[in-house]
């Protein structure tokens, strides 16, 4: 035998290749998994409920500890244990945090430019409120705004080295 035919051998005696080569597959298993929405987002059921309120858009897993011990809800607990009025009693807490007892640190909006309030934005409000707040720097010609405008970094990086792809047209190299 020469090499070739012992290589050759060896891959169709393997049982990775033996499998493959019988024409069966390996059943597939589906784990039926449910799924309970939370403030428009679609959770996992199997997931623990500290773990699983990180999914939402805006939650952080400091503020999601912070929701479970304010409402009484056990960290490790799955999600499919909850009910519709925990859901619901989640919901309020995560919509305002601080009216519960949450500290203003936690929360994603501290001191809103038009409100002056500290609040939670969650979902699509984070990414509305993140785009105004740009426009308005560029229109206002701030030099945050104006960086946003270069795609530059906004928060006094060294550019020397760092952010060379992509960002602002250089003049051509001869």
């Amino acid at each position: 035998m020469a090499k070739n035919d012992i290589k050759t051998d060896k891959l169709k005696t393997s049982p990775k290749n033996a499998a493959a080569s019988s024409g069966g597959s390996r059943p597939k298993i589906h784990a039926s998994k449910n799924i309970i929405r939370i403030k428009g987002t679609d959770i996992f059921s199997d997931k623990k409920l500290s773990i699983g309120l990180t999914a939402i858009t805006g939650v952080d897993y400091n503020l999601s500890r912070a929701v479970l011990h304010v409402g009484g809800f056990d960290q490790n607990s799955l999600v499919e244990s909850l009910s519709e009025k925990d859901i619901e009693k989640i919901e309020t807490i995560i919509e305002t945090p601080t009216k519960f007892g949450i500290p203003a640190w936690l929360v994603n909006r501290r001191n809103d430019y038009v409100t002056g309030d500290d609040m939670h934005l969650i979902g699509s409000d984070i990414r509305l409120t993140l785009r105004d707040d740009i426009n308005r720097l560029r229109k206002i010609r701030a030099y945050r705004g104006i960086r946003h405008e270069l795609g530059l970094p906004v928060r006094g990086q060294r550019t020397k080295s760092s952010f060379r792809k992509g960002g602002v047209a250089s003049r051509k190299k001869k």
